[in-house]
């Protein structure tokens, strides 16, 4: 299976969109799917039920500092990840993805998953 589709698999199996993105990556980040559930654990629709930033997103980003922080600014390596994730699913903030609003979703859950997940895979490998 691919990350993507590990990640959907969490998904689908008692994770938020966070939780299901980090935990894709628990073996290569040393982490148990404990802590990556505990990581992932406030960033369900949007942060705390907000629907704001997305959580695949921000989970996406979690895992970028666990694999890539040394003491340097991530910020430009974490822009392009925010850009990335948001060309493929035309927002970043889970109440306009889901069409909260307008009743027009950009991306659904497992979309919005798949897609941090491959935009993550793009910068890990610059």
């Amino acid at each position: 299976m691919t990350k993507k589709e590990i990640a959907v698999e969490y998904k689908h199996n008692a994770c938020n969109c966070a939780q299901a993105v980090i935990a894709a990556y628990c073996e290569e980040c040393g982490i148990t799917l404990e802590q990556a559930k505990k990581l992932g654990a406030g960033f369900g629709l949007g942060m705390g039920t907000t629907y704001g930033t997305c959580g695949a997103l921000c989970g996406a980003q979690t895992v970028l500092g666990i694999k890539m922080y040394n003491g340097a600014s991530l910020n430009p390596i974490s822009k392009i990840l925010f850009n990335q994730f948001e060309m493929k699913c035309g927002s970043t903030v889970c109440r306009e993805l889901k069409g909260i609003d307008t009743g027009r979703m950009l991306c659904s859950c497992d979309d919005c998953v798949a897609n941090a997940v491959e935009a993550l895979e793009q910068v890990l490998n610059f």
